[in-house]
């Protein structure tokens, strides 16, 4: 099993910028990727960036790849989304996967989930 803890969400205004950390605990030798996704009051979850854990392959949704940074340290078991020039349409719950395979952008591939932490961003 892996757990995920997530950590630096809050509030904003538009154009600032925030970083979100996730920390893996647990059979951390199992994780392939590791991502970030998101979900808007009344939206379904939807696929941020996705990182490869050990290698340097990296996955970003259009909406946000000119914007935000998926990155990761592995001696410290977290990975990062760097979140710039923020837009209230970016506010969500943002939640920290995992997975043993793939560099996938669909929820249902990804085995590991975290509790998630909310980003609000003001106009």
């Amino acid at each position: 099993q892996v757990q995920l803890d997530e950590s630096g969400g809050g509030l904003v205004q538009a154009g600032g910028s925030l970083r979100l950390s996730c920390v893996a605990s647990g059979r951390t030798s199992d994780i392939y990727v590791m991502s970030w996704f998101r979900q808007a009051p009344g939206k379904e979850r939807e696929f941020v960036a996705a990182k490869q854990w050990r290698g340097s392959g990296t996955y970003s949704a259009n909406s946000v790849k000119d914007r935000f940074t998926i990155s990761a340290d592995t001696t410290e078991n977290t990975v990062y989304l760097q979140m710039n020039n923020l837009k209230p349409e970016d506010t969500a719950v943002y939640y920290c996967a995992a997975d043993a395979s793939g560099l996938g952008s669909s929820e249902w591939e990804y085995d590991y989930w975290g509790h998630g932490t909310q980003v609000t961003v003001s106009s």
